[in-house]
């Protein structure tokens, strides 16, 4: 049965591929992070595919999704939901916002205010929204998918540190290779937002194989490697701060479903340094006299400074 599931997964990735051609290795990182429960962004310059990606997402994994487009007027009240007076009962009726879905596109997150983009905070933690007083539950499995251009872009409001932690990955879909735009270019708008790709698996089967995916192995060397690298982050200069804990264990469930999407049940070191950069990238800053060093500079040194095997 677990070696069935793997396989719709692996076709889920393969149609995945049609989708955005040329980003095998981005479209795994995202598959992954949905295998881990966790919410995914995806950072980079406009047309690039962000949005494509996400719809496809929903579509192959059968998850009911909303799109939601921010912008610098939008309040917590258009994302979370509002209560309004309903004169025949007498009493405030609450009208559900686009967040009470199982995956929430959130396209170009950093166009609104810090204000709204924390409305975002306790669902992506907690699974659930608190408005006036009364706590409601969000469908199960619930994930956000957000898109964000790059801070140099005009109107965009950065992510605090917060925020961006909720995110459990973060990618970049980057250029096409010439082979890759070629091909799109040849087929033309073949494929379209409005005809989804078939699903290939359930919710149902989603959250299977989402356990299936935290009993992978992980050997006591292995997870003595993860907090080594953890641990470098927080002592090296060139780091301003370092991965917090919830940035650690983020690693490790990333690396069990990076292993399991690859069909084995035990995580081995390059399951680790593979989903690296996705998890630890946003949670890293580098210190100021070092302003010039980029999150995947940082990365770099990460796995060039902490041997797999630790030392004596």
């Amino acid at each position: 049965m677990a070696d069935a599931l793997v396989k719709q997964i692996q076709l889920a990735c393969e149609k995945l591929d049609k989708v955005i051609l040329g980003k095998p290795n981005q479209i795994r990182l995202a598959v992954t992070c949905l295998l881990s429960g966790g919410h995914l962004l995806i950072e980079d310059l406009p047309g690039m595919g962000k949005t494509t990606l996400a719809h496809a997402l929903a579509s192959v994994f059968g998850l009911q999704d909303t799109r939601i487009q921010f912008t610098s007027d939008m309040l917590p009240a258009d994302i979370l939901g509002v209560s309004v007076f309903d004169a025949t009962s007498g009493g405030f009726v609450f009208h559900p916002g686009p967040i009470f879905t199982q995956l929430l596109l959130a396209d170009e997150i950093n166009r609104t205010t810090p204000k709204t983009q924390s409305a975002l905070l306790e669902a992506m933690e907690e699974g659930q929204v608190t408005q006036d007083g009364q706590t409601r539950y969000l469908p199960t499995p619930f994930f956000v998918i957000a898109t964000q251009n790059p801070l140099t872009q005009f109107g965009t409001f950065p992510l605090p540190e917060s925020q961006l932690d909720r995110f459990l990955m973060r990618i970049n879909l980057g250029y096409p290779s010439p082979e890759a735009e070629r091909a799109m270019l040849m087929r033309g708008d073949q494929y379209s937002r409005r005809d989804p790709i078939a699903s290939v698996i359930s919710a149902e089967q989603l959250l299977e194989a989402q356990h299936a995916c935290q009993a992978v192995h992980a050997s006591q060397d292995l997870i003595h490697y993860v907090q080594r690298l953890v641990q470098y982050t927080r002592d090296a200069e060139s780091f301003s701060y370092g991965v917090s804990p919830r940035g650690a264990l983020a690693l490790l469930r990333c690396a069990k479903s990076w292993a399991w999407l690859n069909d084995r049940q035990h995580v081995v070191p390059e399951d680790v340094q593979h989903v690296l950069a996705a998890v630890v990238g946003h949670r890293v800053r580098a210190a100021e006299d070092m302003a010039g060093h980029t999150a995947s500079r940082l990365v770099h040194e990460l796995l060039a400074q902490v041997d797999v095997l630790a030392s004596g």
